[in-house]
């Protein structure tokens, strides 16, 4: 099987012509975290502004030889004070994005959460993985991998919410979602394929909009048309998901590891349902990988401005 062009360097090619979004960005305080962050100022998709510890920032700057020319540096004590104020610069209209550094994923969201200074909506937060896996034909998108352990109906709702709305904002007009469980028929036994059954009523009830959604199936006909045409399955989804909705954060995290340490696939991570989007990054990742997250959630942010300029209009 041939392999698909590289997928994250289409997202930079989208990228280019808009303005730099301004970006908190939390504790970065080791090499991969920093670098990241001004590898994407480099390249125009963001206007970091650095929070946390000024003189360790500093450190890993010249420890590195990065340049901190023309960065902004917002002075906080440590980890914990950094998501706090990344989080208010946000809140404040500082930022656009957000962008965790190098401090715990629970710590940043902990500060994002909160009732009275954080960033949340009416929607549940959730984590979509955007993968470029060389044997699938086009991006794939594998949510909540990361923030919601195990997501019950309504949870599950919001996740496919969440994830038709970014890839909209990426320019799939109406995505298609597979639900994953481990069958793809409906059984009082396994708990996932129910909630399946009900996400794909509550789109055909206009309840969840945007998107055409299959489920529950089980992953190789999800992802291979060959392989539902084997059992009898007929749906315009199987075998051309843009989407893939796991039963719980486990089987999701087991799958996008799976496919990038077997498969050579890359990760890109952001946490949606918050005021802006956060941008997810780990010292395992590429940079490759760093810069797709940052692409994917400047893409989202330049889509969000349009919209609320179309709605003052």
């Amino acid at each position: 099987m041939t392999s698909s062009p590289d997928k994250y360097a289409i997202l930079l090619q989208r990228c280019s012509g808009f303005p730099p979004i301004p970006t908190a960005v939390a504790h970065p305080c080791d090499a991969s975290s920093l670098t990241g962050a001004l590898d994407a100022a480099r390249l125009g998709l963001i206007a970091p502004l650095l929070v946390g510890p000024e003189a360790k920032i500093r450190a890993v700057a010249q420890e590195q030889n990065l340049a901190l020319d023309g960065i902004a540096i917002v002075d906080a004590p440590h980890s914990h004070a950094a998501a706090a104020r990344a989080v208010q610069a946000v809140r404040e209209g500082e930022a656009e994005l957000l962008m965790k550094g190098s401090l715990h994923t629970d710590e940043l969201l902990h500060e994002v959460a909160a009732a009275t200074s954080g960033l949340r909506t009416e929607r549940r937060l959730s984590h979509v993985f955007a993968m470029d896996v060389p044997s699938y034909h086009k991006p794939l998108f594998i949510t909540d991998a990361a923030v919601n352990i195990f997501p019950k109906l309504a949870d599950k709702a919001d996740i496919v919410r969440n994830a038709i709305e970014l890839v909209q904002a990426l320019g799939i007009g109406r995505p298609k979602v597979a639900i994953l469980s481990a069958v793809e028929t409906v059984s009082e036994k396994i708990p996932s394929t129910l909630d399946a059954a009900a996400l794909c009523k509550m789109s055909d009830r206009g309840q969840i909009t945007g998107a055409l959604l299959d489920g529950p199936l089980a992953f190789d006909n999800a992802i291979s048309r060959e392989a539902a045409q084997t059992k009898g399955i007929r749906s315009e989804v199987a075998g051309d998901p843009d989407i893939l909705v796991v039963p719980d954060l486990e089987a999701g995290n087991m799958l996008a590891k799976q496919l990038t340490f077997l498969a050579g696939a890359q990760a890109a991570g952001v946490v949606l349902g918050a005021r802006v989007p956060i941008v997810l990054t780990s010292r395992a990742d590429s940079v490759r990988a760093r810069i797709g997250s940052c692409a994917i959630a400047v893409l989202l942010a330049h889509a969000r401005r349009a919209r609320k300029t179309a709605q003052t209009l």
